[in-house]
């Protein structure tokens, strides 16, 4: 199958079918409630600063699509939305854009109508494995502020078509670097662990987007999609597999700059995982649905994120978003029992983590 209809199918299977795996570890953080804020909700600040460009709030809109016709006006719906709003996004796997250059149009349409937002390029670990000059390629498509190298070797391995491939540290440390622009590492749906982190780290990645479960399993994607009836079991055996988010964020915010996705459904979501450790938080499954209606649909379900957040803010008495990772916070259920199988010192952990 071409990797343009591939990329159709994705967006149909996720409009119309059940693909979120469900529990993604937020549920078991509590944020404390403070009855008496000092100060103002006016006065909340939910400005930062991500890779030297400024967000309205701490949140992208993460990878999603690309590379089909359908895709080009769902990507400049959420790059106006983007840029109205004051967040950033990514795109999805650029390797359709690169193989034929007429998609092109269906990747570069968000910078034209994202000129000033953070935009990062997204290209696949196996692609890159095999032709490293992939990554410039991607990069300047789209005039990226940020590379997004996605580690996605469970959809890979379920996939009819997919290149179930080893990755090499030595040729992702001599991409991070040489290239201009910082380089996450993005998992798509099962997760980091702080021992994959450090070797990122070591190697010269800038960030990680945990991609935690919880979110879009894309091994359930595939199973919709199969037509291979042993494939598309397995792919339904590993619909639940991976490490839940909110595990990877405790797992791994001390290792590199941690992108809380996975499940994120809302402000609330958000603050939990800044109160984790991550510095941004991102989603997309939400956002595609209201991509294909229009940009305004989009803005409206940012400005819910954006409000959701402001109010768990004032709820916990955090003027700014930093002071969200002072606050104390209560966790209990399996992210407890992840902690302690990780030996986090969870007393000093939930007084704060600056």
């Amino acid at each position: 199958m071409k990797t343009s209809d591939r990329k159709l199918d994705h967006i149909r299977i996720c409009l119309s079918e059940e693909v979120e795996s469900g529990y993604n570890g937020l549920e078991d953080v509590m944020l404390i409630h403070n009855a008496f804020p000092e100060f103002d909700f006016s006065k909340i600040e939910t400005e930062i600063e991500f890779f030297n460009k400024k967000l309205s709030f701490p949140f992208l809109i993460a990878s999603m699509t690309g590379g089909h016709e359908i895709a080009k006006e769902i990507n400049a719906n959420l790059a106006t939305a983007v840029e109205n709003t004051g967040i950033g996004m990514g795109v999805g796997s650029q390797r359709a854009g690169i193989e034929k250059r007429e998609l092109e149009d269906t990747f570069s349409v968000v910078r034209e109508k994202a000129p000033n937002a953070f935009i990062y390029a997204n290209i696949g670990l196996a692609q890159v494995m095999r032709d490293p000059e992939i990554v410039d390629k991607a990069i300047e498509m789209i005039e990226a502020d940020a590379i997004a190298i996605h580690l996605n070797v469970l959809q890979e391995a379920v996939m009819s078509e997919g290149e179930a491939i080893a990755g090499n540290f030595e040729i992702l440390s001599e991409i991070c670097k040489s290239t201009k622009v910082p380089v996450i590492a993005k998992e798509t749906g099962a997760g980091i662990s702080r021992e994959v982190a450090v070797k990122l780290r070591d190697v010269g990645i800038s960030a990680i987007d945990v991609g935690g479960k919880g979110g879009t399993s894309f091994s359930a994607v595939e199973a919709h999609r199969s037509e291979d009836e042993v494939l598309k079991a397995v792919g339904f055996d590993f619909f639940d597999w991976g490490i839940p988010t909110a595990f990877c964020i405790v797992d791994c915010y001390k290792v590199l700059p941690v992108i809380a996705t996975g499940g994120i459904r809302n402000g609330l979501h958000v603050a939990k995982s800044l109160a984790l450790g991550a510095v941004v938080a991102s989603s997309a499954l939400p956002f595609l649905a209201q991509a294909k209606v229009s940009a305004s649909a989009v803005e409206r379900l940012i400005e819910r994120f954006r409000l959701g957040l402001k109010v768990a803010m004032f709820l916990t008495g955090a003027r700014k978003v930093e002071e969200l990772r002072e606050k104390p916070i209560f966790i209990s259920g399996k992210l407890l029992e992840w902690m302690r199988f990780r030996k986090i010192d969870i007393d000093e952990f939930c007084r704060g983590r600056r």
